[in-house]
C-alpha cells in the first residue's frame, strides 16, 4: 500500500479505525451466515417457499412499526450506548436460534421472532450509526469513510458465503449461525472502544408526538433531490430484497446447487463491490458527484431480469455468478456516492430521524415486495417472480433524480 493509500485513513484517525473494525467484525459473522434464517428455514425446517417469504416481510413490517418511535427516541440521546445495545439484544437473539437446535426444538415460530428482534435492533442501530459516523469524522473525509465502510461490506461478502456454505455443509445451518451471534457481541466491545467524546445530542423541543415521529419524512419530502433517492430507494430495495429468498429456493432447490456452490455463487460477486467502492472516489473526482451518482443507479438495475432465466448445470452456476457480479459492481459505486450525499444534505438535529425514516421506509416496502413476490412465485414459478421483480427495477430509474436541482438547500 502505497502513502498516499494510507493518508486517507490517518486523516480519519483511529476512533474511526476502531468503528471500522468493529463493523467489520459484525459483517464478516453476518455473512458467514449469510441468509442465515431463511438457510435455516430451507434446510433444517423444510419450509415452503411462501414461508421463506413470509419469514423476511414479517421481520420487516414489525421493524418498521417500532422504528415509528425509534428514530426520535434515538435522535435525542447518545448515539454510541444505543448502537452497543443493539448489538447485544442482536446477539442473544440470535444465540437462542443454535441453542434451540441443539436441543431438538427449534421451530419456524421462533425463526420469526428472531428476525423480527434482529430486524428492529438493525434498524436502531442504522439510525444511530449515520448520526455517530457524521460527528466522528471531518466533512472532507466522509467520502473516504463511506467508500472505506463499503469496501469492508463487499470484501466479508466476498469471503463470507464461501465460508458459510462450507460451515453449513459441514455442521448444518442452526450451529453457523452462532458465528454471526458472537459476531455481535464483539461489535458492542468493539464500539464501546472508542474514546472520541460524542457531541451533545439535539435538544427536544416541545411539540406534538405526530409533528416529532413524522420530521424525518417531511424533511425527505420537502428537498427535491432527497425525495427522488427516496422513492428510487424504495423501489429498488423492495424488488432486491424480493428476489433474494426467490434466489435461494431457485439454487438450492429448482437448480440442485449445494451449500457450498450457492454460498461461492453469492460470495465471488462481492468482489466487484470491493471494486466499485474502491474506484468510487476517483470517479467522483474526476466526473463529478451527479454523473456517478446517475449512471451507476442506472446500471445496477439491468442484471435482476438475466437471473430469471439462470440455466442448469455448471453454465448456470457461472451465469448466476456473474449476473449477480454485475449487480454489486454497480452498486459499490452508487452507495458510498449516495451516503455522502444523503449526509451532507441533512442538518445534524435531523440525521437519525432521517435515516429512521428512510430506514422504516424500506423496512415497509421491502416486505412488501417480499410478499408479492412470493405470492406471485407460489402460484407460478421463482423464476417467473424474478422476471417480474427485474422488470420493475428497470423502471425505478426513472425515479433517479434526473432534473438538476435549482434551489440551494442551506448545508447546516
Amino acid at each position: 500500500m502505497t502513502a498516499a493509500e494510507l493518508e486517507p485513513s490517518t486523516a480519519l484517525g483511529r476512533d474511526f479505525n476502531r468503528l471500522w473494525l468493529a463493523t467489520a467484525t459484525s459483517q464478516a459473522g453476518s455473512t458467514i451466515a449469510y441468509g442465515a434464517l431463511p438457510l435455516v428455514a430451507v434446510l433444517a425446517l423444510d419450509s415452503s417457499t411462501f414461508q421463506v417469504s413470509l419469514l423476511a416481510a414479517l421481520s420487516g413490517f414489525a421493524a418498521a412499526a417500532a422504528g415509528i418511535r425509534l428514530g426520535p427516541w434515538i435522535e435525542y440521546r447518545r448515539k454510541r450506548p444505543t448502537m452497543i445495545g443493539a448489538d447485544l439484544i442482536r446477539f442473544a437473539a440470535m444465540l437462542s436460534v443454535p441453542t434451540a437446535g441443539l436441543l431438538d426444538a427449534l421451530t419456524y415460530a421462533q425463526l420469526c421472532v428472531v428476525g423480527v428482534i434482529g430486524a428492529s435492533c438493525e434498524l436502531a442501530f442504522t439510525a444511530a450509526s449515520g448520526a455517530h459516523l457524521k460527528a466522528l469524522v471531518a466533512p472532507e473525509t466522509r467520502l473516504t469513510a463511506t467508500s472505506r465502510l463499503e469496501t469492508t461490506f463487499w470484501t466479508t461478502f466476498t469471503a463470507g458465503p464461501p465460508i458459510g456454505g462450507a460451515l453449513v455443509s459441514a455442521f448444518g445451518p442452526t450451529l453457523t449461525v452462532l458465528v454471526d451471534a458472537m459476531t455481535y457481541l464483539l461489535s458492542a466491545l468493539g464500539i464501546g472502544s472508542i474514546r472520541t467524546p460524542e457531541p451533545d445530542p439535539p435538544t427536544r423541543a416541545k411539540q406534538r408526538w405526530r409533528t416529532e415521529v413524522t420530521a424525518g419524512w417531511r424533511y425527505i419530502l420537502a428537498r427535491r433531490n432527497l425525495r427522488s433517492l427516496f422513492l428510487n430507494a424504495a423501489l429498488f430495495g423492495s424488488c432486491v430484497i424480493a428476489t433474494s429468498p426467490l434466489q435461494a429456493v431457485l439454487t438450492l432447490r429448482e437448480l440442485g446447487m449445494e451449500p457450498w456452490m450457492y454460498g461461492i455463487a453469492m460470495g465471488v460477486p462481492c468482489l466487484g463491490g470491493i471494486v466499485g467502492a474502491l474506484c468510487t472516489p476517483r470517479l467522483t473526482s474526476r466526473l463529478g458527484e451527479r454523473t456517478v451518482l446517475l449512471t451507476s443507479g442506472v446500471a445496477r438495475t439491468l442484471w435482476t431480469v438475466p437471473i430469471a432465466f439462470t440455466p442448469g448445470g455448471p453454465a448456470g452456476f457461472v451465469w448466476f455468478t456473474a449476473a449477480n457480479f454485475g449487480l454489486i459492481l454497480c452498486a459499490g459505486v452508487f452507495n458510498p456516492t449516495f451516503a455522502t450525499y444523503r449526509m451532507r444534505e441533512t442538518a445534524d438535529d435531523h440525521m437519525s430521524r432521517v435515516q429512521a425514516a428512510w430506514s422504516i421506509t424500506m423496512k415497509i416496502a421491502q416486505p412488501v415486495g417480499v410478499l408479492a413476490a412470493g405470492t406471485l412465485a407460489a402460484a407460478t414459478s421463482p423464476r417467473t417472480a424474478i422476471a417480474v421483480a427485474g422488470g420493475v427495477l428497470l423502471l425505478s430509474s426513472f425515479l433517479l433524480p434526473w432534473r438538476a436541482e435549482a434551489e440551494k438547500i442551506c448545508y447546516r
